[in-house]
């Protein structure tokens, strides 16, 4: 490694200008490049077992394209472990460093393994794990420069979990190598008292229902897109029973965004009346599985 530096410092939305639940493009802001035909490509030839895992972490750059700075690992993270908990996929953070290292050798460290809070500033990297798939996703691996000129997006890549003695999902000091273009990514997971270092903090429970809340919101807009025609079959066939009843449940029905910006699906009664339900207010069989974090 010809130079280290310290980790990107990720903010909680307190020091952040508010935003929607849903994000707006910004249009004086960059554009992320290719967001929504990267999205749409995972929408027509991502594989049932691959289809969710795949499409959410996509459609949160797109929702949130030219409105991503380069310290919201966090943020992004809890709220797609709620986005993909809604459509019955367990995702759970796993604080890493990351090594991105280039063809000639020379790379770059980020992260820590022991990272700290400096007020509302966490120092670090976050990554998610997905345990049932065995897939590894970093929403946010274009904050950094030398992978973004890539331009291909989230990672989501499949990783040989090992479970540690102490519950960890993922034993400490674990590598996952991934490649993008000529770039090698490696992760090295972080013990249990980093994962503690957010999930305990004020910044991150004082937030935890804007998190769960915008994870509702792009559950729900991924749910529309998984219901559209040459999609619906093979979401149908994924391996999740709780995808499967919202699929079921929602048919068709429009949605829209009420004024606080939460998305609505229009369902009828059971008189018949129209009523506009959040994704988590929607009538489900009752063997349907609970959405996670549980």
């Amino acid at each position: 490694m010809s130079k280290q530096q310290r980790g990107k410092k990720h903010r909680t939305p307190q020091k952040r200008v508010s935003r929607p639940s849903v994000p707006r493009p910004r249009g004086a802001a960059p554009a992320l490049p290719g967001s929504m035909d990267l999205m749409a490509r995972m929408l027509e030839h991502a594989k049932p077992d691959q289809i969710v895992e795949l499409v959410l972490p996509f459609l949160w750059v797109a929702l949130s394209d030219g409105r991503a700075p380069a310290n919201i690992c966090v943020d992004a993270c809890l709220t797609l472990r709620n986005a993909y908990g809604q459509l019955g996929v367990r995702a759970e953070l796993l604080p890493v460093t990351l090594a991105i290292r280039k063809k000639n050798g020379a790379g770059t460290l980020y992260g820590s393994l022991t990272p700290s809070w400096t007020g509302t500033e966490w120092n670090g990297h976050c990554a998610l794990v997905l345990p049932d798939s065995e897939r590894f996703v970093d929403p946010t691996i274009e904050q950094f420069d030398e992978v973004r000129k890539i331009g291909m997006g989230p990672l989501v890549g499949k990783v040989a979990m090992s479970t540690s003695e102490d519950g960890s999902l993922v034993e400490p000091g674990t590598q996952v190598v991934l490649q993008r273009g000529d770039l090698a990514l490696t992760y090295t997971v972080a013990g249990p008292e980093a994962l503690a270092s957010i999930v305990e903090h004020p910044e991150a429970i004082a937030h935890a229902d804007g998190h769960r809340r915008t994870g509702v919101n792009t559950a729900s807009l991924t749910l529309a897109a998984l219901r559209a025609e040459g999609v619906r079959d093979r979401a149908m066939q994924a391996p999740h029973p709780r995808l499967h009843a919202l699929l079921q449940a929602v048919g068709d029905a429009p949605y829209e965004s009420d004024e606080a910006q939460d998305v609505r699906f229009r369902l009828p009664d059971q008189r018949g009346q129209e009523q506009r339900l959040r994704l988590d207010e929607i009538p489900l069989p009752p063997s349907t599985p609970v959405a996670w974090p549980r």
